[in-house]
């Protein structure tokens, strides 16, 4: 199986450099018309230039692709409108979508004040949703769309000194858990990216021969199935140095605790039970959480849920 792009038309945010630029040129490599979006700022998102996005594209065109650039701000959502119609006009469909763009303001939650925390949630998750909310109406129309979220580690596991960006990047697992369901029946496929890389906001944490292993390139191939036509959807791909590993959410089987036990002390009692993981499942959707507990609950009562309906 070879997996192509022809035909196909991506918006990549934050490929000026690093794994957004790498995202670019191996969509355009493998056929896709690339929108290379990018602020050009500093790692804080300070300041601003054209000439990061620019210099993708001139990339992908010396290769002879076809690309253009903006170096809008993510977190302007009529900005991101206008370039989201301007793609429309001059190639009539958006059939990929992958949201890179983000920002660094690193400090303990002691020290860090809310302006800087407001800051790195409005590029790294309302950037993200600016921007899918952008094409969404045109994949449901399509009956197509690809979609990736990059969340990272810090995430998903926590890592010290990034409460702002940590929030952010759990946050875009819930919004894709969420647009995985609403857009299935139109063939939209949602997922995540969990990546570590050698990057601007990287290269000062690690040495030399890590940052060497830890290419943008050694990623890019998962966010390139993540984005084809035999994608999955609602999966969490985490990569970095060639390794590729997927992060799934489990639920224990839990405990029901009857009306005499159903206190902070039974619950203290019983949590070694309760966090038995011998019997844990992946949930799909909220309700499958519900419907579990109600189910264990009415199996204890002698209740006949059918009998009830």
């Amino acid at each position: 199986m070879s997996i192509r792009f022809d035909g196909r038309v991506a918006i990549v945010t934050g490929a000026g450099a690093g794994l957004g630029r790498s995202h670019a040129l191996g969509l355009a490599e493998r056929g896709a018309k690339v929108v290379v979006v990018d602020r050009g700022g500093a790692v804080d998102g300070s300041g601003g230039s054209a000439y990061a996005a620019e210099r993708v594209v001139e990339e992908i065109r010396d290769a002879g692709g076809e690309a253009f650039a903006s170096a809008l701000d993510v977190t302007d959502f009529a900005a991101v409108t206008a370039m989201a119609q301007d793609v429309l006009a001059r190639w009539g469909r958006i059939d990929i979508l992958v949201n890179n763009a983000g920002i660094l303001r690193d400090r303990t939650f002691a020290k860090m004040e809310m302006e800087d925390f407001r800051k790195v949630l409005d590029v790294h998750l309302m950037g993200s949703v600016h921007c899918t909310k952008a094409v969404w109406e045109t994949m449901r129309r399509q009956n197509y769309g690809r979609i990736v979220f990059t969340s990272s580690s810090s995430g998903l596991y926590g890592n010290f000194g990034q409460s702002n960006y940590g929030a952010a990047k759990a946050a875009l697992v819930g919004l894709m858990n969420v647009l995985h369901l609403e857009g299935r029946k139109h063939d939209i496929r949602v997922n995540t990216l969990a990546p570590t890389a050698a990057t601007r906001m990287t290269e000062q944490l690690m040495s030399p021969q890590a940052l060497q292993l830890l290419r943008p390139e050694s990623i890019t191939p998962g966010v390139l199935y993540l984005v084809s036509e035999v994608a999955p959807s609602r999966t969490i791909l985490c990569a970095g140095a060639g390794v590729f590993a997927q992060t799934v959410i489990t639920e224990t089987e839990g405990v029901y605790l009857d009306e005499a036990e159903r206190t902070p002390e039974g619950v203290a009692a019983h949590f070694a039970a309760i966090s038995d993981t011998s019997n844990e499942s992946e949930l799909t959707e909220a309700f499958h959480q519900t419907d579990k507990f109600v189910r264990m609950a009415a199996q204890h009562k002698g209740i006949d849920l059918k009998a009830s309906r």
